[in-house]
């Protein structure tokens, strides 16, 4: 991260509408981010050629990663495993996580979103079991305003 604070947003995959949706909402905040530090950082568990359809299509000027085999996922504690019920349901709708990820995991993210400052430290997080609820990209707006600000205030200035 190059010593910048980051904004990491977990999504489901290029498939989920409601991630799309997120993913389009952070490009209206995506310059005042940058002008206060940060580095953008989109994961899922989407293999790369994925992610670049993705970028392609939705025209999107911030990073993607590819955590297909779910290491970050673990690692944040936002991962679960999609049922098989679950699965089979997806597959009549066209999705195949399997395809999507390049791995027989099922593994998926709990929508989240982390901010953390330049000691990679956690600043701000926000996570929430129903897929279909994510935080607003001003909300995150406001969450990096804050953190930024009370950096500012947090060092004093030199006379």
């Amino acid at each position: 991260m190059d010593g910048k604070p980051a904004i990491l947003v977990f999504y489901r995959g290029g498939w989920c509408p409601y991630c799309n949706t997120q993913l389009s909402d952070l490009r209206l905040i995506i310059k005042d981010v940058e002008a206060l530090g940060y580095h953008v950082i989109a994961i899922s568990p989407d293999r790369p050629e994925e992610l670049a359809r993705t970028m392609t299509r939705d025209k999107l000027d911030y990073t993607l990663l590819s955590d297909s085999k779910a290491a970050a996922l673990k690692a944040f504690g936002i991962a679960f495993r999609v049922d098989d019920e679950t699965i089979r349901k997806y597959q009549g709708y066209g999705i195949d996580l399997e395809k999507a990820s390049g791995e027989s995991h099922h593994a998926l993210p709990v929508s989240s979103v982390f901010i953390v400052d330049r000691a990679h430290k956690l600043q701000f997080s926000f996570t929430h079991p129903d897929y279909k609820v994510r935080v607003p990209g001003s909300v995150i707006l406001a969450a990096a305003e804050a953190i930024a600000g009370h950096k500012q205030m947090v060092k004093p200035k030199k006379q």
